[in-house]
């Protein structure tokens, strides 16, 4: 009797083969609807795991992700899309999937059950890190490695998994778990945990980063602009944010090498380009450097 939950069979959907392809895709939203409400259950954990992550960031520290297979690559995406939307350096947060870039592309390459590579692969880990396992099933060899010596080396841990009872959580300072049930398709945990492990992580890496002063408002003040597109949002974040005319938010984004937060600062509180740039140096923060000015 298979007692985990992702490989249990979904009593909905056993009729999934025999049904239009409309009624086989509401079958799979609605399931996927569930797992969106999972995660809006862990949010009490998810909060403890985003204030722990936050003061351990500012202090220095990095954020590490460990995850195999669907779950690994989820994090590796998270992980990857920190730097482009907030300016988050690369090196601060790094995530680890067994095998390294041959094995992400190629599931072929099948090195989840190696936990002596999870191990150490965590050897970089400090104690002034933060560690986030990922695992569906809550059993992988690969995560339970990485937190056993994250934790030996003082790390705050974390276990996001969809199995409420997995034996990895006394790894875990904190356990995220994500009760999303048995799959619309048995075991296939690219689906309904899936979801659940994405908008969890998305959730989780957005808070952080708006903890850490990375937004003004609702705005990626901190994006690499790296292509026309982007550098003309950088453009019309300013104009949004500042209401001043277009033609001033360029000269200041200019005058401010292109900066948004500098520029931002100075355009919101008439000052120049040198005491914003002090002024954000010695606080961190847009909301908190304004007040300085």
């Amino acid at each position: 009797m298979i007692d985990r939950p992702t490989e249990q069979r979904n009593p909905a959907t056993t009729d999934i083969d025999l049904v239009d392809s409309a009624r086989a895709l509401e079958m799979i939203v609605h399931e996927d609807s569930v797992a969106v409400t999972a995660v809006r259950s862990a949010i009490p954990s998810l909060a403890k795991l985003v204030d722990g992550a936050r003061e351990r960031l500012a202090a220095g520290g990095r954020l590490h992700y460990f995850g195999a297979g669907a779950s690994g690559r989820l994090a590796v995406l998270d992980a990857t899309e920190l730097n482009p939307t907030y300016g988050y350096p690369r090196d601060r947060v790094i995530a680890h999937f067994p095998g390294g870039p041959a094995a992400l592309a190629d599931s072929s390459i099948d090195e989840e059950d190696a936990e002596d590579a999870g191990a150490r692969d965590a050897t970089e880990v400090t104690g002034d890190d933060v560690v986030v396992g990922i695992t569906a099933s809550g059993l992988t060899p690969y995560v339970k490695g990485a937190l056993a010596s994250a934790r030996a080396q003082g790390a705050l841990t974390a276990l996001v998994t969809n199995d409420p009872a997995s034996d990895l959580g006394a790894l875990a300072d904190i356990l995220v778990a994500l009760d999303t049930g048995p799959e619309p398709i048995t075991g296939s945990t690219r689906m309904k945990a899936g979801t659940a492990t994405k908008v969890a992580l998305n959730a989780f890496s957005s808070a952080v980063m708006i903890g850490l002063g990375r937004t003004y408002s609702n705005l990626m003040i901190e994006m690499v602009a790296t292509n026309r597109k982007l550098r003309e949002r950088a453009i019309q974040i300013l104009v949004e944010a500042s209401e001043a005319p277009e033609a001033r938010c360029r000269e200041v984004l200019d005058e401010a090498a292109g900066r948004v937060p500098v520029a931002l600062i100075a355009l919101l509180t008439g000052g120049t380009v040198d005491s914003a740039t002090k002024a954000l140096h010695e606080t961190g923060s847009v909301r908190r450097a304004m007040s300085k000015i």
